[in-house]
């Protein structure tokens, strides 16, 4: 093989091994950045999340204003894969005035496998019946997952 052709090879294998160097990084920036999704109001919660990608749950907020009494909060899966893989994921007893929610998944739980992951088309849906009087602010931060 000429010498001229080996140098070549060296050059495109430098530049390969630092563009998969770079891609690898980006990949790992969009994996680890959270997106933030609100809904807010005065009535019951029940709001939906998901992206049309796979995705995992990293957080639930709620901030809640007025009234004075509490109730359970839910976090179920709407499963695309049909309502026989529909679940109950966790329930925060109680959730209102004074006692705001922030749900925030463990460390070790984040990372794949992660039981929080969820699949394209799955729905994350957040429900509180309102005892009355109270006005609310949700907040659910989703992530990209492998």
């Amino acid at each position: 093989m000429p010498r001229g052709d080996s140098k070549i090879r060296e050059v495109a294998a430098t530049a390969l091994t630092s563009l998969d160097s770079e891609l690898f990084l980006a990949r790992e920036r969009q994996l680890s950045a959270v997106t933030h999704v609100v809904a807010g109001g005065s009535g019951n919660i029940d709001s939906s999340f998901g992206p049309d990608v796979r995705f995992r749950l990293v957080f639930v907020r709620c901030h809640f204003v007025g009234g004075s009494s509490t109730a359970a909060m839910t976090i179920t899966l709407d499963s695309v894969s049909g309502a026989s893989y529909d679940c109950l994921l966790f329930t925060i007893l109680t959730a209102g005035p004074a006692h705001d929610v922030n749900f925030r998944i463990p460390a070790n739980e984040s990372e794949d496998p992660s039981p929080w992951t969820f699949q394209a088309g799955d729905r994350l849906r957040i429900q509180w019946a309102n005892p009355g009087g109270t006005a609310w602010g949700l907040e659910v931060g989703l992530t990209l997952a492998s």
